[in-house]
């Protein structure tokens, strides 16, 4: 495929490394400069082009901005009918992206993540699933939603991650004062907590480690009794509204 890129960012960058040898022929947009310079440095179908250059070369666009700054951008550019057009832009549902991108057309709202870069990652998509399974389910796990609402959902639940990463960086941090290999430990417990979880579900890996008196059984019920679900859905609820 013919794919533009508008918005070369952290998530934009690792969608074209994911990607780039694919055979598709990728231009991205002069924004953020040096991402823009590596990825075109790295690999011999990424080039360079000014925004309107990069809408002229392709057929489908990837739009890797700010949902608040999209439009003053986008406005100035002129699509065509034929074009597909992707968007990563947390905020903006498919009608919005449809408004800022016509007359072509808005396929599908994409939410990637970091790890897109080497495949193997969960991707939220709304819209046209079958053009993102066509080009990431190669090597990702495409998850289709239904509407708008789902993706919001979709979107306050999956920001999970980000302290669950905490929790397992601080036990990494307690594990480090401990051990001759602080790096080991680290690289032991994201291990452990990504294998576990790809390979059950979570009541029936709670339950596996369940034991009596075991260590799991004993540190969860502690936070538990601590308010972690409580807090948890607190936060998730704030997310919501």
């Amino acid at each position: 495929m013919r794919i533009g890129v508008i918005g070369t960012g952290t998530i934009a960058a690792a969608v074209v490394r994911g990607i780039e040898g694919d055979g598709h022929q990728i231009t991205v947009s002069e924004r953020s400069t040096g991402v823009s310079a590596a990825l075109a440095d790295a690999f011999e179908n990424v080039t360079i082009a000014p925004n309107q250059q990069v809408l002229d070369q392709s057929d489908v666009i990837f739009l890797g901005l700010m949902a608040g700054a999209a439009p003053g951008i986008l406005a100035p550019l002129t699509c065509r009918a034929d074009q597909r057009v992707i968007s990563f832009m947390a905020g903006a549902d498919l009608g919005l992206v449809g408004e800022l991108v016509a007359p072509a057309r808005a396929s599908a709202v994409m939410m990637p993540f970091p790890g897109i870069a080497q495949g193997g990652s969960a991707i939220m998509a709304q819209g046209d699933t079958d053009l993102v399974n066509e080009i990431f389910g190669i090597r990702n796990t495409v998850f289709a939603l239904k509407d708008s609402a789902e993706l919001d959902a979709y979107l306050c639940a999956q920001a999970v991650l980000s302290p669950v990463a905490r929790m397992v960086g601080d036990a990494a941090d307690w594990l480090g004062e401990r051990v001759a290999d602080p790096a080991q430990g680290e690289a032991f417990l994201r291990m452990l907590v990504a294998t576990s979880l790809a390979e059950a579900g979570c009541a029936d890996l709670i339950e596996a480690l369940n034991t009596p008196g075991g260590y799991n059984q004993r540190l969860r019920l502690h936070m538990e009794d601590a308010g972690i679900t409580g807090d948890l859905m607190s936060g998730l609820n704030d997310l919501e509204g």
